[in-house]
């Protein structure tokens, strides 16, 4: 059975696996390729797993073995900071179907709630029915689409920008 946890910077080296293979496994989804990814030092992957007040970062585990992750960042500018923004959701192919992205949203949504956010936004890839119905349950909802948003060889793809208004939320 696999569990969700938080992730910190000791995770770093795990999650910059888990999120290389995301970004060569589906190009389509992210706006990142493997090489820029690739370059970047360990310390950035650190930070991004860091404990601070604009993030939160949660790992989909099987064992002891990473096969998902989810990062929620918040703005940082004083206008924006009622807001966050979900990024890097990723769920390894052998461990799909078992619930494990609904458990990602469900701890990056309960992190969101916490540092009491208005504003969740994210955006997904046209035509990832999947990825975008599971946004749904959640409460996101489209608000727009922009078109050709990322590049993948010859092909243009467009990003369906979502959002979930946090009723209970304060700002």
């Amino acid at each position: 059975m696999a569990a969700v946890r938080p992730l910190s910077p000791s995770d770093a080296t795990a999650y910059r696996a888990l999120m290389l293979e995301a970004y060569e496994r589906e190009p389509d989804a992210f706006t990142s390729t493997p090489g820029e990814r690739a370059a970047l030092p360990m310390a950035w992957w650190e930070k991004r797993l860091g404990a601070k007040d604009d993030a939160a970062a949660f790992g989909a585990f099987d064992g002891k073995e990473l096969v998902g992750a989810i990062v929620l960042e918040r703005g940082e500018r004083e206008k924006v900071r009622h807001k966050g923004h979900i990024v890097g959701m990723y769920v390894v192919e052998a461990a799909r179907g078992r619930g494990l992205g609904a458990a990602l949203m469900a701890a990056a949504m309960a992190a969101a709630r916490a540092q009491a956010l208005r504003v969740v936004t994210l955006t997904v890839s046209e035509g990832n029915a999947t990825a975008q119905a599971l946004y749904e349950r959640f409460a996101f909802h489209a608000f727009g689409t922009e078109p050709e948003a990322i590049r993948v060889g010859d092909r243009y793809i467009g990003k369906v920008h979502m959002a979930c208004v946090l009723e209970e939320a304060s700002a």
